[in-house]
């Protein structure tokens, strides 16, 4: 796809030394202009596919869209892969009614992206404090039930949402870190100093421990 001069000019200005703060202010510019962020999005490259979202229309991401999106974002790396996604989740997808009620239908959708972002989005909520959420039950029994079979990525947001209920819903905690026991998951995780370790148990307890702090 040629791209518009327009477009040219935008492309010209990211390079590998372009940082996160320099794309929203070029985004800042150019505010919202989807038929840019479409020509930015077939290059195929990370840095413009990011930019690109940052200035698409969210009115207009029908779940026909979103799909080519999330089958285009399947041909990077799985870094990337998730940075797009997620990106895509609190500067889109997060920010409109009909995109909201979209995430909320995709638990079971054929696309792993799609399904992580369901789980992601439930994660967001809780930490967000919307912790009124009348699903936790249903969530839970199904993370119970499937977390040990869905795809890594999924996998990760399935258990991230389990740790965010288990810090933010006390009511729920036992169960949250019990799920963690039974199934192991990122038990044997190293991870860098000062991080906080995926593994239920640990999570929990360390995301607790803060809270009580403040």
């Amino acid at each position: 796809m040629a791209l518009s001069s327009e477009a040219k000019n935008i492309y010209s200005q990211i390079n590998q030394n372009t940082k996160l703060g320099d794309l929203r202010k070029i985004a800042k510019d150019i505010k919202k202009d989807q038929e840019i962020a479409m020509e930015l999005w077939a290059t195929g490259h990370f840095l413009p596919r990011q930019l690109s979202i940052l200035i698409m229309d969210k009115k207009l991401l029908t779940q026909k869209v979103i799909d080519k999106l999330c089958r285009d974002i399947q041909n990077h790396e799985q870094e990337e892969q998730n940075q797009l996604i997620d990106w895509l989740l609190a500067n889109q997808l997060s920010k409109d009614k009909k995109t909201i009620a979209l995430m909320e239908s995709w638990e079971n959708y054929p696309s792993p992206l799609q399904r992580r972002l369901f789980w992601y989005y439930q994660a967001r909520l809780r930490w967000m404090g919307n912790t009124n959420q009348s699903n936790t039950d249903s969530l839970l029994a199904s993370i119970e039930k499937n977390l040990l079979n869905e795809e890594p990525e999924v996998q990760w947001a399935m258990n991230y949402t389990a740790g965010q209920i288990g810090k933010w819903q006390e009511e729920y905690r036992d169960r949250c870190i019990s799920i963690g026991e039974k199934t192991g998951l990122y038990k044997d995780e190293v991870v860098a100093k000062n991080c906080t370790p995926s593994y239920l148990p640990k999570f929990i307890s360390i995301e607790v421990a803060k809270l009580q702090k403040q």
